[in-house]
Formats: structure tokens, C-alpha cells, sequence
């Protein structure tokens, strides 16, 4: 994502675009997956594990970013949504047991759940877990299946 498409993205969430903010938001989009906070610190060597941290839950806070709870860990994933209402951001996730990354599925959206009465959805997860195609494909290469 270019750096306009980002301080646009940050307007919309009302997050003042940073040199930090901006870093840790372009690793994210570049990344094409959710992440984990171990694993932004690995990418992002010039920000403390506090720093990033911190912005992690400003963007938390302001609808900026996802919170996925994949089993292993939590990962954050960019938000693209426009609205902090109505999230048309949401879809399917899935987390390999294999190699421990969690993809989005973002063709998949997360099918709609009618709740009882007096109860009031604010936002839904939805992992799916398995191995994924290059854990498949390198467990039939070896011989092993899984």
C-alpha cells in the first residue's frame, strides 16, 4: 500500500500518521497476512517492542487493525474497512497447524449469525485450521501425509 493510501486509511480511523504508525501499518499491508507481534518486531528493527506495542493498540483502539486469536498467538491484520460500525472488512481466516501462519481468506466472507434476543454482536472471528497449500504440497513431496 503507497504511503497516500495509508495517511488516507489513518484519516479514516482518525490515527495521526506518524513515521512509527506509518512503518509499523506499511509492514502489515505488506506482509498480506495477519501477523503476530513477535514477528513485527523481526521485521521492524528500529522500533522498540513497547513502540510497537503501543501502536498496535492505538490502531486496535481506532478500528486500524484486526485482532485475530488464531490459537497460537495474537496476530493483527490492516483494516481496509471504511465505516467502524458496519466492518465490510470481515472475512474467513485460516491458521496452518503445520507452519503456524494464519492467511486471510478475504474472498470468504464470515457468514452471517443470528443471535438471541438481548444480545448485541459487535464483531465476529472466524479461523478455520488445517495445514495450508505449501505445508500440503511439501508433506506429499517428503512422502508424508498429514
Amino acid at each position: 500500500m503507497a504511503e497516500n493510501e495509508l495517511i488516507e486509511l489513518f484519516g479514516r480511523h482518525n490515527v495521526r500518521p506518524t513515521a512509527n504508525r506509518l512503518i509499523i501499518a506499511r509492514t502489515l499491508s505488506s506482509a498480506g497476512r495477519p501477523m503476530s507481534l513477535t514477528e513485527l518486531e523481526d521485521l521492524v528493527d528500529t522500533i522498540d517492542k513497547s513502540g510497537i506495542f503501543r501502536t498496535l493498540t492505538l490502531f486496535r483502539d481506532n478500528h486500524l487493525v484486526h485482532v485475530i486469536q488464531d490459537g497460537d498467538s495474537v496476530r493483527y491484520e490492516l483494516c481496509q474497512s471504511c465505516n467502524d460500525d458496519d466492518d465490510e472488512d470481515t472475512h474467513v481466516h485460516f491458521h496452518c497447524d503445520t507452519c503456524h501462519r494464519t492467511y486471510c481468506l478475504d474472498e470468504i466472507a464470515i457468514p452471517p449469525v443470528s443471535l438471541p434476543e438481548g444480545y448485541e454482536g459487535r464483531t465476529a472471528s472466524y479461523i478455520v485450521t488445517g495445514t495450508c497449500p505449501a505445508c500440503s504440497s511439501k508433506a506429499k513431496s517428503s512422502g508424508g501425509t498429514r
